[in-house]
């Protein structure tokens, strides 16, 4: 095994010590509020559905999930095991989300539309079959193209407001460096570049990146909004553009990122143990 990798948190250091001056202007929440906010709000279950991505992990890696042979779907179901990453969330939460926002949550998702949300939400987001949700999605939008493009902006001015600070693209990238440099420090292959390097290449297709993810939002949620309104949808794209939830999401984004950043790098050691070193 090489040198031990140093973690690069640098960035979610940064975004979570931002948003914990929330805390400092008013009491944090406590622990048991923080574990009934996150059945409330769908975060559990979206925490959760991190577990669907391990199945692309090796992809990053230029390799396949049968290149660790039988392991495999035991190590990804400990490294991404529901309670060690709810017990992460619960930690940062703790030390980040103010009781008044918190609130401000969970009465929204309190009222029967947020419970029919987080519903369609948890289900969508625990959905294993991408290909049928892609389809569907894509076929409805061009069906509002055509028919309802009020509705097309609707999703479009929802999704943006739950991505606000616009750093989705920015998280995939570090998430893929940090696995990708985990995977070579634990040698489960060998890199060609430094850091640096690495960082330069995936920028290189930053904006084609970018595009792609919000593509792909815009299909997911057409499916999974699929059943609601219009009305019902501006009715929620505003309540997310409210600054007290925008607040809720960008740490919550936050949250989820470094937990899946973390979680891959977890991974990258146990592959290591399933996997001879081979040239990337």
């Amino acid at each position: 095994m090489r040198q031990a990798y140093r973690a690069t948190n640098w960035r979610w250091l940064v975004a979570v010590l931002l948003l914990a001056v929330t805390v400092q202007a008013g009491q944090a929440a406590d622990r048991d509020r923080l574990k009934a906010f996150l059945g409330i709000t769908g975060f559990d279950v979206a925490l959760d559905s991190i577990a669907l991505s391990a199945e692309n992990a090796p992809l990053m890696l230029g390799m396949q999930a049968d290149d660790f042979g039988y392991q495999w779907k035991s190590a990804t179901q400990k490294v991404f095991d529901s309670e060690v990453m709810q017990t992460m969330a619960l930690d940062l939460l703790e030390k980040t989300l103010s009781d008044e926002l918190l609130t401000h949550a969970a009465d929204f998702y309190a009222t029967p539309l947020g419970l029919r949300l987080v519903e369609i939400e948890n289900a969508s987001h625990m959905m294993e079959d991408d290909a049928a949700k892609k389809t569907q999605g894509e076929a409805l939008i061009e069906a509002m193209k055509q028919d309802d493009p009020d509705r097309l902006g609707l999703i479009r001015k929802m999704n943006a407001a739950i991505d606000s600070a616009g750093q989705g693209t920015l998280a995939v990238q570090e998430i893929q460096v940090r696995f990708i440099l985990a995977a070579d420090a634990a040698g489960v292959l060998r890199l060609r570049v430094d850091e640096e390097g690495l960082r330069a290449q995936l920028r290189e297709n930053e904006d084609e990146m970018r595009e792609n993810l919000k593509a792909s939002a815009l299909v997911n949620a057409a499916y999974t909004y699929r059943d609601f309104t219009n009305d019902e949808i501006a009715t929620y794209a505003e309540a997310l553009e409210d600054p007290r939830m925008t607040k809720v999401y960008d740490l919550m984004n936050a949250i989820q990122w470094e937990i899946m950043a973390n979680r891959f790098e977890a991974l990258a050691v146990k592959m290591a143990g399933m996997s001879p070193g081979e040239e990337l």
